[in-house]
């Protein structure tokens, strides 16, 4: 196939997916929409991920020669996934996803858990409860109570969840907390319902919360981990292209947290491609030296990606690539941490 085959069949495909993936805006109050039946955990069901069944987390990369370490995994993540109900609802609810439709279920499965999920199988037994996630229309809204109520009822399945797995299958193990997006907005009020100042914080490995905006001066006792073997504190970023400041840049990205994934520091230096130890791209194929990045005031630039025809993206919001792009750093990281948490418990 020629190259302006290949270009052509590129620029098709990617108008299609911007169209095909252009969130739908619910214009009921979350009042005329019914609630979603309520999820029971007891149920393997209701989790996206568990390490006693076959799922999508189970899975390594193409082309790469890594392992799912699952079983000999010394510590648990709690994963809690981004928005992927954005599409016009085609039940009666309307503001927060049905965790009985197969159709969004497969989507989460095929898209947060396989690519985002996964990173953490190598040294973590992962969880991933499915929840009655907020639409994508909660961050839109022009009614502030459609917002907070889809946004709270989303919540207090993530809530249950978290209960049941302490309940049932913990056991007193180390606990990574992840999350991507929406889930970040969940992972934050765990974390302080659960761990901030409470017993459970002694088991806090780290908490990595990725693609929301998070200032140092959420949390009162976690603090933000500038070292890569730093323990009991919290990452965060959310990446764009190198230069690009968003439109909405004044509603949080000026005052949030930014630790640089390649370095695991908030230095601001530009950081190459070559300290990128592996990204996933489309069909979840492993890429060597992904992308290099940035810390730049509250943002995480990065270049374009080391992928075939990059040249010709544009993409200046890379939101959905948060985890993509650092994959295999995100990965190792995990494991060191758990390691320096495993060492210092001992010491004790």
């Amino acid at each position: 196939m020629s190259f302006k085959r290949r270009l052509t069949i590129l620029l098709i495909l990617t108008s299609q997916i911007a169209v095909s993936q252009t969130p739908f805006k619910v214009l009921e109050t979350f009042e005329e929409s019914p609630v979603p039946p309520e999820p029971q955990y007891s149920l393997e069901k209701y989790w996206c991920a568990l390490p006693q069944k076959k799922d999508q987390a189970d899975k390594v990369p193409v082309k790469s020669d890594l392992k799912d370490g699952q079983d000999k995994a010394s510590a648990d993540v709690f994963f809690i996934h981004p928005t992927i109900f954005t599409y016009e609802p085609q039940d009666e609810y309307k503001w927060n996803g049905n965790v009985n439709d197969e159709k969004l279920n497969q989507k989460v499965d095929e898209s947060t858990i396989l690519n985002q999920a996964s990173v953490f199988n190598g040294s973590c037994k992962v969880y991933a409860p499915r929840y009655r996630q907020a639409h994508y229309s909660a961050f839109t809204t022009d009614l502030p109570s459609n917002k907070k109520k889809s946004l709270d009822l989303a919540y207090a399945d993530v809530k249950a969840a978290f209960e049941y797995y302490l309940a049932n299958w913990n056991e007193g193990r180390p606990i990574v907390i992840a999350s991507h997006s929406q889930g970040t907005i969940h992972a934050g009020r765990l974390l302080k319902e659960f761990f901030e100042g409470k017993e459970l914080q002694k088991q806090l490995v780290e908490a990595y919360l990725i693609g929301i905006a998070t200032p140092t001066s959420y949390f009162d006792d976690l603090q933000l981990s500038t070292r890569p073997d730093h323990v009991g504190g919290f990452v965060t970023w959310n990446t764009f292209h190198k230069g690009y400041v968003p439109d909405y840049y004044d509603d949080g990205l000026d005052i949030a947290a930014c630790i640089n994934p390649l370095t695991w520091s908030n230095s601001e230096e530009w950081v190459s491609r070559k300290e990128n130890k592996g990204g996933v791209g489309l069909k979840f194929k492993f890429v060597k030296k992904m992308v290099g990045a940035q810390v730049n005031d509250g943002m995480l630039w990065v270049n374009k990606p080391n992928l075939f025809l990059a040249l010709f993206l544009n993409t200046k919001i890379w939101h959905v690539g948060d985890i993509n792009l650092f994959w295999n750093n995100i990965r190792d990281n995990v494991a060191l941490r758990i390691d320096r948490f495993n060492e210092q418990t001992n010491e004790k």
